[in-house]
């Protein structure tokens, strides 16, 4: 055979592969969790979020953490500097809810050069319930969060997380970004867990304290600069694995410029390939660039005009993935094949970036990461960890 045709085959197994894995997401997306022992213990849980700065929906993502329909629980607010702007708003969530809900702790504990982590640290320290969830702060949780998390925890679980669902995007840049976390991010991370390799999503990650605790405690989550990509690494040392929820939670989004939303994209890309090589380097295969441009090449060699080629990739590709956000209740709209035709474009981009740049932006700090997954955040003195959550 010639290598038009040879070609031709190679997109052919790629668009197959694609549709396949759309196809494992959309069953495990629709399968929900029935229970656990766990949830039928309906055990007292304590949330941690660390918080930084006011977003556009603070106030909502936080009020929908003290409004859960669970009997008991608590919420730990951690902030990093007290004269954060979001501190006032957290103290009139205290009053309105009662200090028995919902407590503030001030001040970090600098164990990585993840300002994120580092807020965390206290608040996994005064928690006193033997289950414990780590959430962001822009995390949208409905009334059954906690049942969710507990209701996916099995017998040979570490961890149970959440990917973020994209929601609520109020310009295009932001409906690019619902395109890269919803059915690319989130469906291969579905489609993976389903077939026995779970991540952890740093978004919402329930924890059994005890557990945790007798691997390194917190301070273990330092061993990668990012802490899903440590709790991936630790959970899999101790023989168990990482679990999704039945439906990932809400992240509310908002207006986002594209400049933003390639910059995190980087951010995530740069950190996958120095925590996770193996894994990282195929991604280029996971977007539909490879495909279409082989199709372009072997369509002459089937009779084919050469723009048929790409054509006949990109619209069952585009399909699927619309289908599969429609059918599992993810944002969508008219705009949705304009969004993830953009994303496309400026994956590979990113991809290609993140094996050669060493430095990368991080709410506002230039972070250096080398080759070998160690991290150096510029100028890490105390006074910079403290101001990032």
């Amino acid at each position: 055979m010639s290598a038009a045709v040879w070609a031709g085959l190679f997109a052919g197994l790629l668009v197959a592969t694609n549709l396949l894995c759309q196809a494992i997401a959309f069953v495990r997306l629709r399968r929900r969790d029935r229970g656990s022992a766990v949830l039928a213990a309906l055990p007292p849980v304590t949330i941690v979020r660390p918080v930084r700065g006011i977003e556009a929906f603070s106030r909502e993502t936080l009020t929908s953490g003290l409004t859960l329909e669970y009997a008991r629980y608590r919420t730990l607010i951690c902030v990093a500097d007290a004269d954060d702007p979001i501190v006032p708003l957290v103290e009139e969530q205290i009053a309105r809810f009662g200090a028995d809900r919902v407590s503030l702790i001030i001040g970090d504990v600098p164990v990585s050069a993840n300002p994120k982590l580092n807020n965390c640290v206290k608040g996994w320290e005064a928690a006193t319930t033997e289950w414990v969830i780590l959430a962001d702060s822009n995390v949208l949780m409905p009334k059954d969060y906690i049942q969710r998390m507990l209701a996916a925890w099995r017998p040979d679980s570490g961890l149970v997380c959440s990917t973020p669902a994209g929601s609520r995007p109020q310009n295009f840049g932001a409906e690019v970004e619902c395109a890269f976390l919803n059915t690319f991010q989130a469906r291969w991370q579905y489609a993976g867990e389903a077939l026995g390799f779970g991540f952890a999503q740093g978004k919402s990650m329930l924890w059994n304290k005890p557990f945790l605790d007798a691997n390194g405690g917190i301070a273990a989550l330092s061993q990668e600069i990012a802490e899903d990509a440590a709790a991936t690494k630790l959970v899999r040392r101790a023989g168990k694995h990482v679990h999704l929820v039945g439906q990932p939670f809400e992240q509310p989004l908002g207006a986002r410029s594209l400049r933003d939303v390639a910059q995190r994209q980087f951010r995530w890309a740069r950190l996958r390939r120095v925590t996770f090589l193996p894994f990282f380097a195929p991604e280029i295969l996971a977007g539909p660039l490879v495909p279409a441009l082989l199709a372009a090449f072997a369509a002459p060699a089937f009779g084919l005009s050469t723009w048929l080629g790409p054509l006949l990739v990109l619209l069952p590709w585009y399909a699927a993935e619309m289908a599969l956000a429609a059918g599992v209740g993810w944002y969508s709209s008219w705009r949705m094949p304009a969004a993830l035709l953009v994303r496309d474009i400026v994956f590979p981009g990113i991809w290609a970036y993140a094996f050669i740049a060493r430095e990368v932006s991080w709410r506002g700090n230039s972070m250096k990461i080398r080759t070998d997954g160690a991290d150096e955040l510029n100028a890490a003195t105390p006074a910079v960890l403290k101001t990032e959550a």
